[in-house]
């Protein structure tokens, strides 16, 4: 029973009470929701899903999403981590709302996605102090047959770097390939080889990984995306990032 008699009318019991406070929340949820739909600003913080491909350096992926905390709505952003194909797939499915990757959607998809460019670096080669004092010299010939952390053939910094081995006469000796960036800066100060990062990152590498700057090139590029599944962005947060850039 929700209402007993009181005099010449009704008043709620504790179950009225307990239904009262649940069809209040219905009913806000309700409003929200057609707030929502129609873009109108509302007190429930906006939800970010973000895709973010592995090999996307974390400061690179901090920085591009910058503009979504600087927005006067509150927004509660969901970062999922994985492979590109994969998060494409899930973006199409609007399990996402936007992937963020170092290289454009390939035009081999079944499904049309639109690519944003958020910008590019050029290309630091770091390592511990030891084996960074060795290179230095004769760079960027000394990594030759040296000891190299290469991000995985499927990304694009590999692609450019394979490029820019090849028109030099370079073929280093690879100890080992990641999908990972972090793992790979994390492997380097173990001393296991040279990694090459954006140099608009390298500060982090340094200081984060104790490694030290071998050299850095202009002629091997790093670019940055964000991918959506529509042309037109009707996520607000969604429209801030991509009006952003990397610096």
């Amino acid at each position: 029973r929700l209402f007993r008699r009181s005099g010449r009318g009704n008043i709620l019991t504790d179950a009225g009470q307990v239904a009262l406070r649940y069809a209040d929340e219905i009913f806000g949820l309700g409003r929200e929701l057609a707030n929502a739909i129609q873009q109108r600003p509302t007190s429930r913080a906006v939800r970010l899903h973000v895709g973010i491909a592995d090999s996307l350096p974390k400061l690179v992926t901090q920085q591009i999403l910058e503009p979504v905390f600087s927005l006067p709505q509150a927004v509660q952003v969901i970062c999922r981590e994985g492979k590109v194909e994969d998060l494409l797939a899930q973006l199409v499915n609007h399990r996402l709302d936007v992937v963020l990757a170092d290289e454009p959607a390939p035009g081999s998809l079944k499904f049309r996605v639109y690519n944003h460019p958020m910008g590019e670096s050029g290309v630091t080669f770091c390592a511990v102090p030891r084996l960074a004092a060795a290179l230095r010299r004769g760079f960027p010939r000394s990594l030759h047959h040296a000891p190299a952390l290469l991000p995985a053939e499927t990304t694009g910094l590999r692609r450019s770097l394979d490029r820019w081995f090849q028109s030099l006469g370079v073929v280093p000796r690879i100890v080992a390939e990641f999908e990972d960036a972090a793992l790979m800066k994390v492997m380097a100060s173990d001393g296991r080889g040279f990694i090459p990062v954006p140099s608009l990152v390298a500060e982090e590498a340094v200081d984060r990984f104790s490694l030290r700057v071998i050299g850095s090139t202009e002629k091997c590029r790093d670019q940055f995306f964000a991918i959506t599944a529509d042309r037109r962005i009707h996520h607000p947060a969604v429209a801030a990032l991509t009006a952003g850039r990397v610096r």
